[in-house]
């Protein structure tokens, strides 16, 4: 017995130290802003099952209010830089940290979502128990969450497992009107492009993986440069093929072929959620991978980001200023083209950052740029969807003579057309876009500000285009458009942003320093 005690002691002392390695503490405060959405998004899932037809509206109150406490718990965050999940043996390295830049992205991931929110409250009720609301509900608090989770990834298998959490209920959101064709459509359309980026983007991390050993973020950025030649055509081709992967996620041009149809067959407050919250998961994504964890290559990814903005950019500007003004779902499209051009200026700080020797700076742009392009673009989509109200074909041409039906929603539309513009009164919308292109010629990158500058001037066409039609005198009986209290409470919000940002720009420029080195 003695012998067997002897035989097991060092084995148990082996033991613990192994299982001690594999406990990692939790900062649960830390992590509480998309754990929240997601506990909330799981109990208006179970409390769909118990609430009448009559109280269903409550789902949507209570998902509202789990998005706003979520970004309320951002505010405790404010004090200094934490991160949870980490090596036992290097507290340094770890999978979740929410720092400067983690914190701005999941206030402006959470921030569209609430909106979103709020628009689909309205949205919710005039389809009239057409749509699933306890489903509806679910799957964008569980997007919200992934999305949130994304910026706080510092290893390629969070990054990965957030980017789908944050797509998948996408899709169902995007095809949850039952029997539309449109949607159906749209829904497909979006889910083989993103199964095709998941798909690449996979590829390419297997191939990281397989060279550096590691999946952690600032490893991959140490190790990558001292790959053994044997390994190096397959570190390369891991680099270019995550990128790729990503390149879907932006909606970059040539992966941009599933955005204008999937934003007409989305219910419009998942379009709006789209075209902010999706892009900023896909550019967040992005910035973590080339600019954190694959530096060293910055020969490879820079010259590739600036041709694809160079290329986003006019392919959206040109698209929108094709769309006629008497198409049906033209006003909707013209926001999904308008989109894909906004995402080439997104690229150009990220691009630049290859060249840049001041690479946060850089990267600091995009970000500056991404809130204002946010709080307009959501205000625009805000306007859209009470025009949709009465005209469901949502045409250019229903917005004729909106300033005599509904005075403030016309002036709104056409601040946040200026901001996107970037035209005064719109003046955060000038200072984003001036901070984006002295990005640009601070990192060399000349070709690519004139190339910017030229996109600017096609996209003030069709800006003001729209601009000026809603001051126009209408045409037949002009409809009266009412404003429920949550479309109310969206645009108030957005137009107030704009506002405030416009008069003091410096609170977004603030964020070019955004605490990722």
């Amino acid at each position: 017995m003695s012998t067997l005690a002897a035989m097991t002691q060092p084995l148990a002392s082996s033991a613990e130290p192994l299982a001690a390695n594999l406990v990692q503490s939790v900062d649960w405060l830390a992590i509480a802003p998309p754990t929240l959405a997601a506990v909330v998004g799981l109990v208006v899932l179970v409390a769909d099952l118990f609430v009448g037809e009559q109280r269903k509206a409550l789902l949507g109150w209570v998902s509202v209010t789990g998005l706003a406490a979520s970004v309320l718990l951002l505010l405790p965050l404010l004090d200094g830089d934490r991160s949870t999940f980490c090596l036992t043996g290097d507290a340094d390295v770890c999978s979740y940290a929410a720092d400067r830049f983690t914190l701005v992205i999941q206030f402006l991931v959470l921030g569209g979502a609430l909106l979103a929110a709020l628009l689909s409250v309205t949205t919710l009720k005039d389809a009239d128990k057409r749509l699933p609301e306890g489903e509806y509900w679910f799957l964008l608090l569980s997007s919200a969450a992934g999305a949130a989770l994304l910026p706080a990834s510092r290893d390629l298998a969070t990054l990965v497992v957030a980017l789908e959490v944050a797509s998948l209920p996408a899709f169902a959101l995007v095809g949850i009107r039952h029997g539309d064709r449109k949607s159906s459509e749209a829904a497909l359309k979006f889910l083989l492009s993103s199964v095709t980026a998941t798909a690449v983007s996979l590829m390419g991390i297997s191939f990281v993986y397989a060279s550096t050993g590691t999946l952690y973020l600032t490893q991959i950025a140490d190790r990558i440069q001292n790959v053994d030649g044997q390994l190096h055509t397959l570190a390369q081709t891991g680099v270019v093929l995550t990128l790729v992967g990503f390149a879907f996620k932006t909606a970059a041009v040539p992966f941009h072929f599933w955005v204008p149809d999937t934003y007409v067959g989305a219910p419009l407050p998942i379009a709006a959620y789209l075209s902010v919250v999706g892009k900023t998961v896909g550019f967040s994504g992005l910035i973590l991978v080339t600019v954190v964890a694959l530096p060293s290559y910055a020969d490879v990814w820079g010259p590739a980001l600036a041709a694809l903005a160079a290329l986003t950019m006019t392919v959206g500007n040109v698209g929108a200023l094709r769309q006629q003004a008497t198409r049906a779902y033209s006003a909707v499209r013209l926001l999904a083209w308008s989109s894909v051009g906004q995402a080439g200026y997104l690229l150009v700080p990220i691009a630049a950052a290859a060249y840049s020797d001041d690479a946060e700076r850089s990267v600091g742009s995009t970000v500056a740029y991404a809130l204002m392009y946010a709080a307009v673009n959501l205000g625009a989509f805000a306007v859209a969807a009470l025009v949709g109200r009465t005209r469901a074909a949502n045409r250019i041409t229903d917005y004729r003579g909106l300033y005599a039906t509904n005075p403030l929603a016309a002036l709104l539309l056409a601040f946040f057309l200026l901001c996107l513009a970037g035209l005064p009164p719109g003046i955060i919308g000038l200072f984003a876009k001036v901070t984006v292109f002295s990005a640009a010629v601070d990192a060399g990158l000349g070709w690519l500000a004139v190339v910017m500058a030229v996109n600017v001037v096609i996209a003030l066409f069709y800006y003001l285009q729209w601009t000026t039609l809603l001051f126009r005198a209408p045409e037949g009986e002009p409809a009266a458009h009412r404003v429920p209290a949550p479309l109310t409470a969206a645009l108030a919000l957005t137009g107030v942003l704009g506002v405030a940002l416009s008069g003091a720009p410096q609170l977004v420029l603030r964020f070019t320093d955004t605490g990722l080195f």
